[in-house]
This record gives C-alpha cells, sequence and structure tokens, in this order.
C-alpha cells in the first residue's frame, strides 16, 4: 500500500475529493470491488462481538457470549439456517471478544472475559486443542505473526507475548495501563492503543518501545496491510491515521464523526479495506484512499471481517451476522 500525504477519504460532500497520491503509471493495478450484494444473515443469538470466514470453504464463525457457533457456506445463502455446529466456552459466564483465524484456516484462536486463551481446531470437527492460562481476567484484543508462530493478547496494562507452536507464554510485557485497549503485530514490531490517545511501537526482540505517536482521540482498532509496511489505526472519530512500519510517515483520512465502534479489516489482496463505524460500512480501496461502497445496516456493526479469497465481507452485530458477496 502507497500513500501520500492530504489524502481524504471525501466521505462526505464537505470534503474534496482524494488527490493520487502517487502517479498512475506507479500503481500495480488490482481489481477492487464496487459494490456488493447481501447474501444472508447468520441467526446468532446474541450480540456478535468477534467473526471470522475463511477463504477456502466459506466457514464463518460467530462469536459471543457462552458459546461460537459455526456456519457453513450453505447457511450464507440460506433464510434462517441453523449452523453446522455450536461450540460451547467451558465458563458460562465467558464472553468471545476477539478471535483470529489462521493463515492456513484449520486453527482460530479466541479470548474475552476468561482467564484462558482458548486455541482450537477446526477441522474435520471444530474442537478445543488447547487452554493457554493467561495471566488477566480480560482479553480485548488478539494478533498473530505472520507466520502464526506468535500470538500477543492486549489486556488492560500489558501484552502477553505467546508461543503457539510450544504453546507457552514467553513474556508479559507492560504498556500503559490506558493504551492497551488493541494491539497489531507486523514484522519485528507490535503496536498498542487506547483510551490515553497514543500509539506506542514496540520491538518484539528487545521489548524495547520505538515510538510514540499522540492521535489526540482514543484508538479503538488497529490493522496492517498484507505486506506489512502500512499500519492503518482507527480513531474514536472515525479517522483513520495511517503509518509507515519503518519510515517516520504519517497520514490521515478524514471523516470527523464521534463513533461507538470502529473495526479495521485489509483484503488479503491488499488493494482495498473495510471499516465499519456503527451501523455504516465502508469500502477504501488503496493506495488511492477512494471510497469504493458503502452499506448503511440497521444496528451497530461491532467487528468484520474479509475471506481470504475476497468473495465475502461478514458483519457482526447485535443478534446476528450479515454475509455480503463482493461484487468486482
Amino acid at each position: 500500500m502507497t500513500v501520500g500525504p492530504g489524502c481524504a477519504l471525501g466521505w462526505a460532500p464537505a470534503f474534496s475529493s482524494p488527490q493520487p497520491p502517487v502517479p498512475d503509471e506507479a500503481v500495480v493495478r488490482q481489481r477492487v470491488p464496487r459494490r456488493c450484494w447481501k447474501v444472508g444473515r447468520l441467526r446468532h443469538g446474541k450480540k456478535v462481538y468477534a467473526v471470522a470466514i475463511s477463504g477456502s470453504t466459506h466457514h464463518v464463525y460467530t462469536c459471543g457470549h457462552g458459546y461460537i457457533k459455526v456456519w457453513d457456506e450453505s447457511a450464507l445463502h440460506a433464510r434462517n439456517k441453523a449452523p453446522q455446529a455450536q461450540l460451547d466456552l467451558q465458563e458460562h459466564q465467558n464472553c468471545v471478544l476477539a478471535c483470529k483465524l489462521f493463515p492456513d484456516e484449520q486453527r482460530l484462536i479466541t479470548g474475552g472475559l476468561s482467564r484462558n486463551l482458548t486455541l482450537w481446531d477446526l477441522a474435520p470437527t471444530p474442537r478445543v486443542r488447547a487452554q493457554l492460562a493467561s495471566t488477566g481476567p480480560m482479553c480485548y484484543s488478539l494478533a498473530l505473526s505472520s507466520n502464526a508462530q506468535l500470538c500477543l493478547a492486549c489486556f488492560k496494562g500489558f501484552v502477553e507475548i505467546w508461543d503457539l507452536q510450544n504453546q507457552i507464554l514467553i513474556r508479559k510485557h507492560e504498556v500503559p495501563e490506558y493504551g492497551s485497549r488493541c494491539v497489531d503485530i507486523a514484522g519485528n514490531k507490535f503496536w498498542t492503543g487506547g483510551e490515553d490517545t497514543r500509539l506506542y511501537s514496540w520491538d518484539l526482540r528487545s521489548y524495547q518501545r520505538l515510538q510514540q505517536h499522540d492521535l489526540r482521540h482514543e484508538i479503538l482498532s488497529i490493522t496492517h496491510d498484507p505486506s506489512e509496511e502500512w499500519v492503518l489505526v482507527g480513531l474514536r472519530t472515525s479517522d483513520i491515521i495511517i503509518l509507515h512500519t519503518h519510515r517516520r510517515e504519517k497520514f490521515k483520512a478524514v471523516l470527523h464523526k464521534y463513533v461507538n465502534h470502529h473495526s479495521l479489516k485489509f483484503a488479503s489482496c491488499g488493494s482495498y479495506f473495510v471499516t465499519a463505524l456503527d451501523e455504516a460500512i465502508h469500502c477504501i480501496a488503496a493506495p488511492s484512499l477512494q471510497r469504493l461502497f458503502q452499506v448503511e445496516e440497521p444496528t451497530d456493526v461491532l467487528c468484520c471481517d474479509v475471506s481470504s479469497d475476497n468473495q465475502y465481507l461478514v458483519t457482526g452485530s447485535k443478534n446476528s451476522a450479515t454475509v455480503y458477496q463482493l461484487l468486482y
């Protein structure tokens, strides 16, 4: 992803159209979706706080209080079809707040209102593979390294760094108490952010703090592009801050609308990303930051995911997940 200064998303008439950040001849053209088609709704029954969809099988995993539901591809296009499976959490009061699908899409890791992170095998039948005993009562956010060997789990005031192959806790890394709402990892760095409005970057080898950016507003989400060159940060204002992972470059896409929820998900192809802002979903092209399409939902969108084959977008909300087919 390549971006330039002065980029604005132009989501409202008050904003000017975005200027091309790089010359047209320098941009490698990749297809991007121009609209989406709502194909179905998955009746989870409770709030869906975390959602994942595989690209190989198009299974959807909806997560929330007490259980995870697994839906096969036929359920995406059917009305009120029952899930393929329901995975009940061991603790009745447990609530999954974050989930990450492994790159091979054969495993899932979840965290939330539990003193355990749960590692799930998804094939041939979903089951618990391991319980990782965490040191905090509530996991807000999870991040996986690109090779899925490391998992970072974000708690209030610290981040746990797990070796998933050996299922051992490598380090409990202290971070500012109100700067640990979300976490992401790219290469040899990881980022944390939260209510204190500061984005922190850390060296994954020395654990030293590398940089601190005062973004002035609460940080609700952090993600990176597939090349691990750029980090996107979603703010309470709905603005998106774009930072280079190695160079001192920082840009801002502006909307200036306060939101309760701000989820970000980059497509695996790297040519676009999705941002969910309360009751609206925006699909944004990269590198131009041009808005591709917008979808309104009847209730707040709490989470979103894009399948690795870039065919489906899934959102989680009050008591269901909504599935959209991306049309190119």
